[in-house]
């Protein structure tokens, strides 16, 4: 069963979300929060799976709030849910510490295969949000990227799993591209994650293009 914590100023919005996860037979809501810093609080006591966290709210908001939580050694996943398709909300989540950003008006559907996606340790990294990314930090910098030197770590196998991570591919694609098991690009993407030192493969994907590994 996923644990998930639902962090919303909005009882209304958190009343919808909830009956569409408790709907779920592997899903379970564990906890409200009205505010960003009653949010954090909860994700410490609660020990939630995932946290579907709002933006603006009052007091502490969702991005500080998602800063604070994926801060913390073995934390949640925090998926960030917006009214607003703003790149400014966008990348400074990412930033944060999100492993998903998605917005309020997506299907019942895409919010609880989201959750599921988050819960398995992945991130949600839709084409549409990758672009954003590429056109964000793919172009060239006026300065020359600082070597990375955590990329010389990356076998070649990895390297190659690597630039197909960054297009937006998921594990299955990337699978399916390479003709290797599902299993096996879970570990080399696991191997990624360590080597680099990011959370997930959106920190990954950041980093990719911040470092030049991956030109637009």
């Amino acid at each position: 069963m996923t644990r998930v914590l639902l962090v919303d100023d909005q009882p209304l919005v958190r009343t919808g979300l909830r009956v569409m996860i408790d709907a779920q037979p592997d899903l379970e809501v564990v906890g409200e929060a009205g505010d960003g810093a009653e949010g954090v609080e909860l994700a410490g006591t609660l020990s939630p799976d995932v946290v579907c966290m709002d933006v603006q709210m009052p007091g502490l908001d969702g991005l500080e709030a998602t800063r604070r939580i994926a801060s913390a050694s073995e934390g949640p996943a925090v998926l960030v849910l917006t009214t607003f398709d703003r790149d400014d909300y966008l990348f400074q989540a990412l930033e944060a510490g999100a492993s998903g950003f998605l917005l309020k008006t997506a299907s019942p559907e895409q919010l609880v295969d989201a959750v599921r996606v988050l819960a398995a340790g992945e991130a949600l990294l839709s084409p549409a949000v990758t672009r954003r990314v590429i056109e964000r930090f793919g172009a060239p910098s006026p300065e020359a990227p600082a070597p990375d030197e955590a990329l010389t770590q990356l076998t070649d196998r990895e390297a190659e799993v690597f630039r197909l991570l960054a297009d937006g591919l998921s594990n299955v694609e990337i699978a399916r591209r390479l003709y290797v098991g599902e299993a096996t690009v879970k570990t080399h993407v696991s191997n990624i994650l360590l080597k680099l030192g990011v959370r997930d493969r959106v920190q990954a994907v950041v980093r990719a293009y911040r470092s030049g590994f991956v030109r637009a």
